[in-house]
């Protein structure tokens, strides 16, 4: 087994190396100059020349790409060209709200989608999977940052249960914070894990085992979740490691909408300010959370399908 991740830890770095190389070019060919985004427009030649000079920004562009990817090796992301902040401080400051909202984002699609999805397999062309399917289409037209102004206004500045804006203080206000955030990142979870649910349960359920199964007498929620849902499981892995990832992603505009605080929020900002240590950082904190889950997912299918080998 530690081989094996070992082998697919080797086999990610060309990938953060591409996406790395991506970014840094991204950056330095969009038009703006950094050192008057930073000083102003009104800012003296002698003080820009000196800004441009502390970080490097008046090297060739071959000079500053090795430099980048020598501090990105040793993990010194630099400092905020806005704030002098050092960036890991950034980040660990705002790390810890987006996987919060992932987490509690990941647990309610988790516990509504297969529910629902092995409903509707259950009751397959009858009402209940008539409804589900009709919901799932609907969560997966309507964009996060639309739903997300949809419940903020109904829920909270209509109704005033939910707080508009920040992150909360303490567990209970966090929880109280983090609703309508997880809720809105969640709906999508709940539609895509429900109709994988539903079509692999289907799968499952048409093969000769199953029927084996049924004409031995074994009770329907047997038959169903036992001989079904376990080995449906295996597709379904692989829909929540892709769930993981588009909850990464969609973190972005909730953070946004709920003016929640979030690395997310954090990349938009320092993009807008063209403060380059900050996305640099940012991107390559995303980048070893995308490479980590796809690990995770590894090491999953090994668990679930006694099939796959370790070599």
């Amino acid at each position: 087994m530690a081989r094996y991740l070992f082998v697919r830890l080797l086999d990610s770095i060309p990938t953060i190396f591409l996406v790395l190389s991506l970014v840094f070019l991204a950056m330095r060919i969009l038009p703006g100059d950094p050192a008057i985004a930073v000083l102003g427009e009104n800012a003296r030649p002698e003080t820009i020349a000196i800004f441009r000079e502390k970080f490097g920004l008046n090297e060739s562009l071959w000079v500053q790409y090795i430099t980048f990817l020598r501090d990105m090796i040793t993990f010194d992301f630099g400092t905020s060209l806005m704030s002098n902040t050092p960036v890991t401080t950034l980040i660990a400051e705002n790390i810890p709200y987006t996987i919060e909202l992932t987490i509690a984002a990941m647990i309610i699609g988790i516990s509504g989608g297969i529910p629902l999805g092995v409903w509707a397999a259950v009751n397959r062309n009858k009402a209940p999977d008539n409804g589900f399917r009709l919901f799932s289409l609907v969560g997966y037209a309507v964009p996060d940052f639309y739903l997300g102004a949809i419940l903020l206004i109904v829920f909270a500045l209509n109704l005033g249960w939910f707080p508009i804006t920040g992150a909360g203080d303490g567990f209970l206000d966090r929880l109280h914070h983090i609703v309508l955030p997880a809720l809105t990142l969640a709906m999508l979870k709940i539609a895509f894990l429900g109709r994988l649910s539903r079509t692999s349960l289907l799968e499952v359920m048409g093969r000769d085992y199953v029927r084996t199964a049924r004409a031995k007498g074994a009770r329907e929620p047997r038959v169903i979740y036992r001989h079904g849902l376990r080995n449906a499981l295996l597709p379904l892995s692989t829909g929540l490691g892709l769930s993981v990832l588009t909850t990464l992603s969609g973190s972005v505009a909730v953070e946004l909408v709920f003016n929640r605080p979030g690395v997310g929020r954090l990349l938009i900002d320092a993009i807008t300010e063209r403060d380059y240590p900050v996305i640099q950082g940012g991107v390559i904190v995303f980048a070893s959370i995308v490479v980590l889950v796809n690990l995770m997912m590894e090491v999953v299918y090994v668990l679930v399908d006694p099939r796959i080998r370790v070599k």
